[in-house]
């Protein structure tokens, strides 16, 4: 249940401000570890908190995408949970230290399995355009880095399951006729929420009847009696008041939306290439020989052929989701 859960627990916040001190403080503490490392060319293309936000927004929609062309079509409960690790991923770290299009689609793949969306890694890289031996290295590679991240807390609480419940409570005990014309303004509503910070500032029961209001007035309908009197019931006036300052808080993020102009996302790419974690990028030589290093360890350990790494490939910008940015990032 959402009550006990641990997504209610160590991952709902009270309000925008929360976190954005998380996501300053990540961009912080990359900064102080990696700054001093860096040339003075590199430090001069560190990000800041707003332009990392900036560019997870941008990568959001591309993990919309990606879940939409995604082959088998892909349960809307799995995009919604890869949404909330991605949200969560980058609460903890900076853009900077782990690329968004590498951690997206192990968001993405993690999800599949914690809904029970069977796809094989296989499968799954076939949705990646591009070097897909390379693309399955670094989702496996990556996979359980984001398990430790979000501290194995995997089961999510989706909306989409409450709106199954209100549309059944409304044809049951509503006065509304076909309630099912409400799913199309349901769906739109909720694929712009998870746009947003909702999924991490309201409950998936608030977020739900939310979205079944605004379909509601989209069609020119009103739910006002069943909300207070069927639904609510004997609840209290400080329950109703907490539920309707839920609804309108998504609502208002909804219309606040702003995604920024090509030409910005493109020099912040470009940037954080200059000044992201070499470590941790799968196309530098530091990289390639800590992995080289790691299987040669574990040769050492078990005695056994381990096969050697692939060095050679490259998963190129503007394809599939490793290459969404090339038309962006060419001059």
């Amino acid at each position: 249940m959402f009550s006990t859960s641990t997504q209610k627990k160590y991952w709902l916040f009270a309000d925008e401000s929360e976190l954005l001190k998380a996501r300053s403080e990540a961009n912080a503490k990359f900064v102080a570890s990696h700054g001093p490392k860096m040339t003075e060319e590199e430090r001069n293309e560190i990000l800041d908190a707003n332009e990392e936000k900036a560019l997870l927004k941008f990568y959001e929609l591309q993990l919309r995408d990606f879940c939409r062309r995604f082959e088998p079509p892909m349960p809307r409960s799995v995009a919604g949970t890869a949404f909330h690790y991605f949200k969560r991923f980058y609460l903890i770290h900076s853009v900077m230290d782990y690329h968004p299009k590498e951690i997206l689609v192990t968001c993405v793949y993690l999800a599949t399995k914690v809904d029970e969306f069977n796809v094989s890694i296989d499968q799954f890289v076939r949705n990646v355009k591009g070097n897909q031996t390379k693309a399955m290295d670094i989702i496996l590679n990556n996979e359980l880095l984001l398990m430790q991240v979000l501290n194995y807390n995997l089961t999510i609480h989706n909306p989409f399951r409450p709106i199954e419940g209100l549309l059944i409570d409304i044809k049951t005990r509503g006065t509304m006729v076909d309630p099912e014309r409400l799913r199309p303004g349901i769906e739109d509503f909720l694929d712009k929420a998870f746009l947003t910070s909702a999924p991490l500032l309201v409950a998936p029961s608030q977020l739900a009847l939310a979205a079944v209001l605004h379909s509601v007035s989209k069609i020119g309908e009103n739910l006002d009696n069943y909300v207070t009197k069927t639904l609510l019931g004997d609840s209290s006036s400080e329950a109703l008041a907490s539920l309707v300052e839920a609804v309108r808080k998504v609502r208002s993020m909804i219309k606040s939306m702003e995604s920024s102009p090509k030409e910005v996302i493109r020099v912040l790419e470009k940037r954080l290439e200059k000044c992201r974690n070499q470590e941790n990028n799968p196309d530098s030589e530091i990289y390639k020989k800590r992995q080289f290093e790691a299987l040669h360890d574990e040769d050492e350990k078990y005695g056994s052929d381990f096969p050697s790494l692939i060095m050679s490939g490259d998963l190129k910008l503007g394809e599939g989701i490793f290459e969404i940015n090339k038309s962006m990032t060419s001059p």
